[in-house]
């Protein structure tokens, strides 16, 4: 007789085309019970009309029989709402009292790092009025949507995103909103987007401390943040005021990134401090935690973030920045 972990494994093999996820994470199955004849099943029936929900109990019925013991299947559709089906055991917020500093960046890299490490991501794009994630990762496709709520956009290596830019009818249009309606739409995202199970959520603060960030930390269960800053005195004083109010909240900062830290010049093997001698350490210190990355000034980066492929990014960064799955067991 098979086992409840062998068919939950069989189920979650089943791809649904419409979403590009697989049965197991969208986390659409409510309840196994195994018989000495065959299996009972709930499953929720999210975005599915009948048709779809028959065409899929027959993969389910066919797939299922081939397992030992397995004769007879039987399978109930239930409702299922985001709130029901999400099953996220991470949350990490990218922050910075600084704007253009690179969190979204960072954000990317951060999802990319723990992607190829094996890790089921998710990007949730809080900044609302300047979203760039979608561009990044090369997304035009507008999200799927139900009842109950949307499904987010899967990049090339399949990391979720949502982002306001993927409703909008152009990239390019502004969002001119006042701060409750971007709280308002950063929880939407939290609460009414299927995410389904995933390891890690990285959520892209927009700039400051106001708002929007205060939205986030008070509401979403936040496991640890990342501050972002570059080498300028300037922006290391504002990035200060992101450091404090994660520490008045009591939010465990995880580590502090250094973007735009250096020009290197390979024919004469140089580093150039375009924007003056590195800070990070320094804010480091200030956080109480480590410096996890400096990230340099590289044209090639630049090209594939304005081309959509920042995923082939090989800079020894991304590495670095997964390096936030251990320090959260610790």
């Amino acid at each position: 007789m098979s086992s409840e972990g062998e068919v939950r494994r069989a189920l979650g093999a089943i791809v649904l085309p419409a979403f590009g996820r697989c049965v197991s994470s969208l986390n659409l199955i409510r309840a196994v019970r195994l018989s000495d004849s065959g299996v009972e099943l709930q499953m929720a029936a999210v975005a599915m009309n009948e048709p779809e929900q028959h065409a899929l109990k027959t993969r389910i019925v066919k797939e299922l029989k081939k397992l030992p013991g397995i004769d007879k299947v039987e399978l109930t559709f239930v409702p299922g709402r985001p709130s029901e089906l999400n099953e996220i055991s991470h949350v990490v917020a990218v922050m910075s009292g600084k704007g253009g500093v690179g969190k979204s960046l960072v954000s990317g890299l951060i999802a990319i790092g723990l992607k190829r490490k094996g890790y089921s991501v998710g990007i949730l794009d809080a900044d609302i009025t300047g979203p760039s994630i979608p561009r990044m990762f090369g997304l035009t496709q507008k999200p799927s949507a139900c009842a109950e709520g949307l499904f987010p956009v899967l990049s090339a290596s399949g990391i979720a995103v949502m982002s306001v830019n993927l409703l909008l009818g152009n990239e390019g249009d502004a969002v001119i909103w006042r701060g409750p309606l971007i709280g308002k739409a950063i929880k939407q995202f939290w609460e009414e987007v299927f995410w389904g199970k995933l390891d890690y959520l990285i959520v892209d603060l927009p700039p400051g401390t106001a708002d929007a960030p205060l939205t986030v930390i008070q509401s979403l269960p936040l496991n640890g943040i990342v501050i972002v800053s570059t080498p300028q005195e300037l922006a290391s004083m504002i990035v200060r005021k992101a450091i404090s109010m994660a520490q008045q909240a009591h939010s465990r900062i995880l580590g502090v990134v250094e973007n735009m830290s250096y020009l290197y010049l390979g024919d004469i093997d140089r580093k150039i401090a375009v924007f003056g001698p590195s800070r990070g350490a320094e804010l480091a210190r200030d956080a109480g935690a480590p410096l996890l990355a400096q990230i340099p000034i590289d044209p090639n980066l630049a090209a594939l973030c304005d081309s959509g492929h920042i995923e082939d990014c090989q800079l020894d960064a991304v590495k670095k920045l997964a390096l936030v799955a251990d320090l959260l067991e610790k």
